[in-house]
């Protein structure tokens, strides 16, 4: 299982980002990092609250089959030099769920990070450092989803002793702290351990810093979870 992100950054947009998260901590002072020219897609710029109220509504027409059609052309061309996406999102790497879909948004809307069993390791808090630093991108989403194959490799290699074959023990080894707990307890095992995968994540995601618990304590970023319904397509938002 492996795991890819949808970002291809410039050199200019590197160093940018190696300036910001140098400069973002000051002493106890939290410094901005802007961007230095107007954002490509001025309808992103968005307030935390403001960015999952859209994401949201995005969600309720995909639910709908009421899916927006876009000018992808003309997104293309306005994306070229940059973008502002104004969600960020870590999702699991199953094929049926597809947050650009889900949330039916453009090009250029979403900062997609995809991993089986959706969860932070360095690559995807430094992918989404750069979506916050740089980008200023004001909310982040871990979005599970029912029957999750990745979770459940890791309750069988848990229960069964046995790890499994080629690199996946080591995504055994990230579920395993939220897969442990469900296992000691009665209830629904596999239910439990995939919502509580997302709980950590979201905990992890907001306590990193220097760059992302900073924004979080400035109010600049919003991080949330969520769980994906493959039956009805919906996001259920974890509180």
């Amino acid at each position: 299982m492996s795991y890819t992100t949808n970002i291809a950054p410039s050199r200019r947009s590197l160093l940018r980002f190696a300036i910001s998260a140098a400069c973002l901590r000051l002493g106890n002072n939290f410094v901005d990092a802007k961007e230095t020219s107007a954002p490509p897609k001025p309808g992103n710029v968005l307030s935390p609250d403001a960015a999952l109220k859209r994401l949201m509504e995005g969600n309720n027409r995909y639910v709908q089959s009421a899916s927006r059609s876009d000018n992808f052309k003309r997104e293309r061309q306005v994306l070229v030099d940059g973008q502002n996406p104004y969600a960020a999102v870590l999702s699991c790497a199953d094929s049926r769920v597809a947050p650009e879909l889900v949330f039916d948004s453009g090009l250029g809307d979403l900062f997609v990070c995809r991993l089986a069993g959706n969860f932070a390791n360095d690559d995807t808090l430094a992918s989404m450092e750069y979506a916050v630093s740089v980008l200023n991108t004001p909310l982040i989403l871990v979005l599970g989803h029912d029957h999750c194959g990745a979770i459940d490799a890791t309750i069988k290699s848990l229960h069964e002793g046995r790890p499994p074959p080629g690199h996946i023990p080591s995504l055994v080894a990230a579920l395993a702290p939220a897969v442990k707990e469900p296992l000691q307890q009665s209830g629904d095992t596999f239910a439990d351990a995939i919502r509580q995968n997302v709980f950590d994540n979201v905990t992890k995601l907001k306590s990193t810093g220097p760059i992302l618990n900073a924004a979080v304590e400035r109010s600049r970023l919003k991080v949330v979870g969520g769980l994906y319904r493959l039956d009805t397509g919906r996001v259920d938002l974890l509180g």
